[in-house]
């Protein structure tokens, strides 16, 4: 009986040393933008947008086109990632990924449009920011399709990675910035948040190289 324990204790110990499954990683990562944009596409049709976002309501069809397709994207993207789902259905696993491939490139293209459409209360520093990496998104997109028809599957995931961690990479921040938002009551603006919000991106698609490297 002891050494039933024994292993059993082994066995748990095992469990948590081992490492965080690549889905669970993209859900801490992404919940935040996933809720956000679900929030949104509630409140657009509605008209019940906060008065910190109504600005944005100066162009709706573009507004909720990005908040749609980033739930989309958010939501689809880690189930792509869910090694049981992709290895046993792989009919719905590259259907679903079709459909990822589409919110991704509508994610990019409204986030342009608003860039052009709406006033910026930004710097130019998040402002450039946002317009080059909705590109590297199409982009990465992109050559994950000509991966996957050219048969390379480790290149096609790693694409796919890399576009999930540039769609979702705004998320960690709000776990900068939202308890700034309680204290003051107002969303945090100026260079340094800007800056930051800048660095998150960059270290949200830093991470995903470094799955990438893991996955090999």
């Amino acid at each position: 009986m002891l050494k039933r324990r024994g292993m059993r204790g082994g066995g748990l110990v095992r469990r948590f040393a081992r490492p965080l499954p690549l889905a669970w990683l993209l859900a801490l990562c992404s919940f935040i933008p996933i809720m956000t944009a679900a929030i949104r596409v509630v409140q657009i049709p509605l008209g019940a947008l906060p008065a910190d976002s109504l600005r944005l309501a100066v162009s709706p069809p573009a507004y909720f086109l990005h908040a749609l397709t980033g739930l989309l994207f958010g939501v689809l993207g880690l189930l792509q990632f869910v090694r049981a789902l992709r290895r046993r259905y792989g009919t719905v696993h590259r259907w679903a990924g079709r459909a990822f491939v589409l919110a991704g490139a509508g994610l990019a293209w409204s986030g342009l449009a608003l860039l052009l459409q709406v006033e910026s209360i930004a710097t130019g520093l998040l402002d450039a920011a946002r317009g080059v990496f909705a590109l590297a998104l199409v982009s990465a997109l992109a050559l994950g399709i000509a991966s996957a028809r050219a048969r390379d599957m480790p290149r096609h995931r790693a694409w796919m990675i890399r576009a999930y961690a540039i769609g979702m990479g705004t998320g960690p921040v709000g776990l900068v910035l939202f308890p700034l938002y309680l204290v003051t009551g107002e969303p945090p603006t100026g260079v340094l948040t800007d800056v930051v919000v800048v660095g998150t991106w960059l270290s949200s698609i830093a991470v995903g190289e470094w799955v990438i490297r893991k996955l090999g």
